[in-house]
């Protein structure tokens, strides 16, 4: 073959891979392992876009050149593959969803096999299988069987927690549980009865049923995350979302918030991805306080009083009002007759926004006051209890304690409401001030620590607090325990029965759980989730399932593992595979995970490490976050009074808009080509515009407009990988995308630059076959020749820049270095094989499909490319023997002459003086000066 036939090339080489298992992993024990795993994608409807593979390139470069390193590397992908889009669909269409999902999975896989991936696809897993999800319920049921021993720091088997019940009691016992949870004896736990001891346990496993503030879609008939709510509405076909108190699933992440923190410090990840995990922990050290009512509930609830956690306890006596989350528990009994209309208007406003936006919304002040008062614990004095937005039911107790004087937010509240302002500090009379209590100031107006400092204050306040039985010092976090079910019915179900109310699990035998057939894929029309329609689903043909199914991250919770031993029936990965590749030396992925699935998954690796599964107890040692590929828009501009009923359309060209009164509208790229419109094909694209149109051009053409959005269907910018593939190769499209710059930045996408990329192919493998002017006459160029010192020098460095580039994952530069090599080579005429051979295998991993055949083409056994070793950088070859000198004579440069590094400045001046070119330019005149600036330039001054 004389010709670079990129389709041909490809093809050939992709069915050799696949035929042959070229990247088929095995465990080999004594070689060193590289584990390399991609974040797996949904498998949508849609497809991939180009924006999507630059994560899976970056991480297929890796992994080829490891291999080149002699790493035995695994490189694994699967497909998340649970989800609400599918389930949607189904709803839409009555198709189950696993119908659709695994068409859209064999639309991933032959893209992704397309692109020339060197994934092992013997180990591919789907959380939708019931081979999968098996063990995902296995896991969720080891939680169940688990509670965290805060003195061991470290989740162990219930039973352990028994027998400390059966000798102790709950004395000395220090457990991550519920707050009701109560005190016994270990008489008083031989008493009860064994229905009275299991419901004891129910409060401290680590996965457990519990009422929730969650955001519930009625549209949807679901609890959505957090990241599936944006401004109030779902993200996916925004229906309205409210936040509703419900009976869910809950795991303890919690008891691990520590655990995580501390982990931080253990992988190598960029400091903004662990900053926003620790932000999200939230650890935070001060004091819970009980603010009495100022008077008895009605109905018999006593004075349970109001709970706020704190972390400026030395500012209690400023606190000038109390705000509670509208859900908080206690709303409807503190509310009085007066206020209950506004208070219920206010409260239901509440529940139509999500916790996302009331966090983010700092400028909109709103509130209620319920009409009731609380004492501050400290001075007695009355408190209102208004409610307010910005407090959330599920952070801390759902209460602030409001000082007006110390926070901005409680300050802008207070003066929205014309609620008191009381200075606390000596050196401080407004907020506005800013002053800072840890470095200045007295205490005033403020009872037992009046003329104190911050650091005497705290002291006292604790003291007090303890003494009268009002508060204790505590830490918080903003983390809450993880919500673990969706009333959903694409999902994985939960492994539980109910027994005369109880949860149960089903037995390990039972497992998988798989999901049963239904009638639609709807709640029931009593409210139940989907599962509620399957017919006779009861366990044991007798108890109830519970009808929830797991959320979308419980698979992806830890999928790396199953990849280790994927078919494994008898456990989710054999120890012996578990030990060998142990976690993910590098793992690639959005950004846009950066809290959810991270910390989840951290959660459960540290869980699995606990009960002896795992030996690492981090997952991920180093993790990159990939840039967005941003889609380059083009438009179309659309003259304002052409429009309207008998008028003809009219489109203006982008250089004459400015004549007009114009409206952009979107048109299609791929029906663009250097940002000039293919008229005919919009014509048929979108007849609803243009049929009939008439179009004003500039220079014979219409040239569309620009700009830089997000790539999307709506904005008709999305780029298919096929159609690059098709035209111009995939391994164009792997060097073009890893050549749009830095990995982790966000960079455009515009095919019009990808011409470059494809001429730099053809250029190298012309460094290998002739094609003439005639591609028939075309012929085999390498030669055996001995290289010349400039030819290895052009290897060398490309050798040294690749592998630094891969190293620390600076793509794009490589790509560079390529170019810059072969345009040396071809200049020098180099057509040496002891070149060309090398400098396939470093191009390798960038480019597989034209290295595997000019590998082949050399004579080496077809396949044998990826076994083969990355070429051994010599920095000899870099060594300078010579110096360019450019020689000036007066000022212009007229000749270049070469000398050895070692020549001393009065022998190149004689040897500048003697060369013929010099003395014509010279015209027989002697010089009045030579300058020689060393391993630089000669300058002779006439």
């Amino acid at each position: 073959m004389s010709e670079y036939n990129h389709r041909e090339i490809e093809r050939k080489w992709r069915d050799y891979w696949e035929n042959n298992q070229t990247y088929r992993t095995e465990n080999i024990a004594g070689k060193p392992k590289y584990y390399i795993l991609d974040m797996f994608p949904y498998p949508s409807g849609a497809g991939l876009h180009v924006g999507h593979p630059l994560g899976y390139i970056a991480s297929d470069i890796v992994t080829r050149y490891k291999r080149l390193k002699g790493f035995n590397v695994l490189h694994p992908m699967g497909f998340d593959s649970f989800g609400l889009p599918a389930e949607q669909y189904a709803i839409q269409t009555g198709v189950h969803p696993a119908i659709n999902t695994e068409q859209n999975i064999t639309r991933y896989i032959e893209q992704l096999k397309n692109i020339g991936f060197s994934y092992d696809w013997s180990r591919e897993v789907r959380t939708s299988d019931p081979k999968f999800y098996k063990w995902t319920q296995w896991i969720f049921m080891e939680l169940f069987r688990s509670w965290y021993n805060r003195k061991t720091d470290r989740a162990e088997p219930v039973e352990t927690l028994l027998a400390h019940f059966e000798q102790h009691g709950t004395e000395g016992l220090e457990a991550v549980c519920d707050e009701e949870a109560p005190a016994f004896t270990a008489g008083e736990w031989k008493a009860m009865s064994e229905r009275e001891q299991y419901e004891i346990t129910l409060k401290y496993r680590l996965t457990y049923l519990a009422d929730a503030v969650v955001n519930w879609c009625p549209a949807l008939g679901t609890v959505l995350a957090n990241d599936e709510v944006k401004d109030g509405v779902s993200e996916r076909g925004g229906y309205p979302v409210e936040q509703k108190l419900m009976r869910q699933w809950m795991m303890r992440i919690t008891a691990y918030a520590d655990r995580l923190l501390r982990g931080l410090e253990e992988v190598d990840w960029s400091e903004s991805l662990k900053e926003q995990q620790r932000n999200w922990i939230g650890k935070s050290t001060g004091a819970e306080v009980t603010f009495p009512l100022a008077q008895d509930l009605e109905g018999g609830a006593g004075n349970p009083g109001i709970k706020v956690f704190t972390t400026r306890l030395d500012t209690i006596y400023g606190v000038t009002f109390m705000v509670l989350a509208p859900e908080h528990e206690l709303v409807p009994s503190l509310t009085t007759p007066e206020q209950k209309a506004a208070v219920d208007s206010y409260v239901s406003a509440a529940r139509m926004r999500s916790e996302r936006d009331r966090m983010a919304d700092a400028k909109t002040v709103s509130g209620v006051f319920t009409g009731s008062y609380c004492l501050n614990p400290f001075n007695g004095q009355p408190v209102p209890i208004w409610l307010a937005d910005y407090v959330l039911a599920g952070y801390g107790t759902g209460a602030v304690m409001a000082v007006p004087s110390g926070d901005q937010r409680d300050w802008t509240f207070a003066r929205h409401f014309n609620l008191p302002i009381i200075p606390i500090l000596d050196a401080q009379q407004d907020i506005d001030q800013g002053a800072d209590p840890t470095k200045e100031g007295r205490y005033v107006n403020s009872g037992i620590i009046d003329g104190l400092t911050f650091s005497e204050a705290l002291p006292v306040l604790i003291r007090f607090l303890e003494e009268k039985g009002l508060g204790k010092a505590k830490i918080n976090y903003r983390m809450r325990d993880a919500v673990f079910s969706r009333q959903r019915y694409w999902g994985e179900p939960v492994p539980v029965y109910f027994r005369d109310g109880l949860p149960y699990l089903i037995d390990e035998a039972d497992l998988p759980l798989e999901l049963p057939g239904v009638d639609k894929y709807l709640p029931t029309e009593t409210g139940e989730p989907p599962l509620g329609r399957a017919e006779g689903w009861k366990y044991k043909g007798q108890y109830e399932y519970e009808l929830s199914t797991m959320p979308g991250w419980a698979g992806s919770s830890w999928y790396w593992y199953r990849y280790m031993d994927p078919h494994n029936e008898r456990e989710f990965a054999d120890k012996t595979a578990i030990d060998y590749w142990r976690n993910v030396d590098l793992y690639i992925g959005g950004s846009e995970h950066a809290t959810g699935h991270l910390l989840y998954s951290r959660f459960w690796n540290k869980f699995l490490k606990d009960r002896g599964y795992v030996p690492e107890e981090e997952p991920f040692k180093k993790l990159v976050n990939q840039g967005m590929i941003q889609g380059r828009s083009n438009f179309v501009y659309r003259v304002k009074d052409s429009v309207g009923e008998g008028k003809t359309p009219v489109f203006v060209s982008a250089g004459l808009r400015n004549q007009y009164e114009v409206t952009a509208l979107h048109v299609d790229v791929n029906i663009v080509e250097n940002d000039v419109l293919d008229i005919e094909a919009f014509r048929q694209a979108r007849p609803d515009l243009a049929e009939g149109a008439e179009f004003i051009l500039e220079d014979g053409k219409y040239v569309c407009g620009t700009e830089i959005e997000k790539m999307s269907k709506s904005k008709f910018n999305v780029v298919n990988p096929d159609t690059i593939v098709d035209r111009y190769g995939a391994d164009t499209l792997r060097l073009y995308e890893m050549f749009l710059g830095p990995l982790t930045d966000a960079k455009p996408w515009n095919t019009n630059g990808i011409d470059g990329v494809y001429r730099f192919l053809k250029k190298f493998w012309r460094l290998f076959y002739d094609e003439g002017t005639d591609i028939r006459a075309g012929k085999w160029l390498v030669t055996d020749g001995d290289p010349t010192p400039a030819e290895l020098k052009s290897l060398h460095k490309v050798i040294k820049k690749v592998a630094e580039d891969i190293e620390n994952l600076s793509f794009n530069t490589s790509v560079s270095a390529f170019m810059v090599c072969v345009n040396e080579l071809t200049a020098l005429k180099c057509n040496k094989k002891a070149i060309l051979q090398d400098l396939v295998v470093v191009l390798a991993p960038f480019a597989p499909h034209i290295t595997e055949e000019l590998w082949a083409a050399l004579g080496n056994e077809p396949g044998t490319l990826s076994k083969t070793a990355f070429p051994a950088f010599n920095p000899a070859y870099l060594v300078e023997a010579a110096v360019e000198y450019p020689v000036q004579i007066n000022g212009k440069v007229r000749t270049t002459l070469s000398f050895p590094l070692d020549t001393a400045a009065s022998d190149i001046e004689k040897e500048v003086l003697a060369n013929e070119t010099v003395q014509k330019w010279l015209e027989g005149k002697p010089p009045k000066k030579v300058i020689v600036v060393p391993k630089k330039i000669v300058n002779v001054v006439v």
